[in-house]
């Protein structure tokens, strides 16, 4: 088999956040894979065929990837921020694991920046002693587990980032889960939200968990719980790196 796969983050947004890796892996690639607004920030050129496809089609556009590969084809497949950080990595991998000849198949997978990670810079160091990262939306995993993580994570006194928090299709969700929040970790836990960082409609706002709402977050925002230790210094947020 002579062609390849290439699992790529894009980024938070800013094509300056593109890793070089990356940009080299675009420019030698006969052809894109992704989700709409995904495909539709690699530019264009000769020799570089589109397929963009809607939301929540993961297991298709990675079957189509690896069709396309083993035609001999060059295929990029896109993912904002960094691949294997609820993107398309796993999608291409369950995908492969279905494939009676999944070692054939040349697959790299390619780091990008999160927005996780993007948000935290902005933001100053709210990640910076042990955190963990949880996807609110329940389309892949039910509810009752996604609280039961929101809980457990309060107690261990981890600072968390959430991925997907509130959609029109679910807005109550983001709702209960400040609740919990709030049951689990009081009211003085600062929370921020980071809405399409390095873009130009960032936003930034950190507020006590008392003080937010669930309008302050939408599918373009990362929102950024600290731990208890977590503290503001002027317009900065940081974590101590020692426990207190």
């Amino acid at each position: 088999m002579t062609g390849w796969i290439a699992v790529a983050g894009l980024g938070p947004g800013d094509e300056g956040l593109v890793t070089p890796e990356v940009s080299a892996m675009l420019a030698e690639a006969s052809d894109v894979v992704g989700y709409i607004p995904y495909v539709a920030r690699v530019a264009l050129r000769a020799g570089l065929t589109a397929h963009p496809s809607d939301n929540r089609v993961e297991l298709d556009r990675a079957n189509l990837a690896l069709n396309m590969a083993a035609e001999g084809r060059r295929v990029a497949v896109v993912s904002s921020g960094d691949p294997g950080v609820f993107a398309m990595a796993a999608a291409v991998f369950e995908a492969l694991e279905a494939r009676p000849d999944p070692a054939a198949f040349d697959i790299r997978v390619l780091p990008g920046i999160t927005a996780m990670l993007a948000a935290a810079a902005r933001l100053g160091a709210p990640l910076g002693h042990d955190f963990c990262a949880i996807n609110l939306s329940d389309n892949l995993k039910p509810w009752d587990l996604i609280e039961r993580r929101l809980r457990l994570a309060a107690q261990a006194g981890f600072a968390m980032a959430f991925y997907n928090p509130r959609s029109r299709s679910r807005p109550h969700q983001f709702a209960r889960a400040l609740d919990v929040l709030r049951e689990e970790c009081g009211g003085g836990r600062l929370i921020s939200f980071a809405r399409a960082v390095s873009t130009p409609e960032e936003a930034l706002q950190t507020v006590t968990l008392a003080e937010a709402v669930p309008e302050m977050a939408d599918m373009r925002t990362v929102v950024i719980l600290g731990n208890p230790d977590t503290r503001r210094i002027g317009r900065f947020v940081y974590t101590p790196r020692v426990a207190g």
